[in-house]
């Protein structure tokens, strides 16, 4: 099962919890049941669904003397063929601003067009 079919049938406690723990980059669990507003076994139960469907990573930590857990979102897989046309990498990769009018535009386009 793909994280997106995952992510489908959550509930909406699990929907809250993978949220946090995506604006966060990465909380503790011993704040995050306190974040969410449930209680400590309710954060359990929904940190241990999340991590059987793999959409968060958990791992081992000493926090504020005690043990507890570092909860991450786990990364997505990405899809870098979107970026290429031909042999060529999108020129809208990087820092520089593209001019639509350029040749290196106009040529990716043309390597795009004729992929199909």
């Amino acid at each position: 099962m793909s994280s997106a079919d995952a992510e489908t049938d959550l509930s909406e406690d699990e929907r809250r919890g993978l949220e946090l723990i995506r604006e966060t980059g990465g909380i503790h669990q011993s704040d995050f049941w306190k974040e969410l507003d449930v209680s400590s076994r309710k954060g359990s139960r929904i940190v241990d669904s999340l991590a059987e469907q793999e959409l968060i990573d958990r791992e081992e930590t000493v926090y504020d003397g005690h043990n507890t857990y570092y909860l991450t979102p786990t990364a997505k897989e990405l899809e870098f063929s979107l970026l290429m046309a031909g042999d060529m990498l999108s020129p809208f990769v990087g820092d520089e601003e593209v001019d639509p009018r350029s040749d290196q535009f106009t040529q990716w386009l043309m390597n795009l067009a004729y992929e199909e």
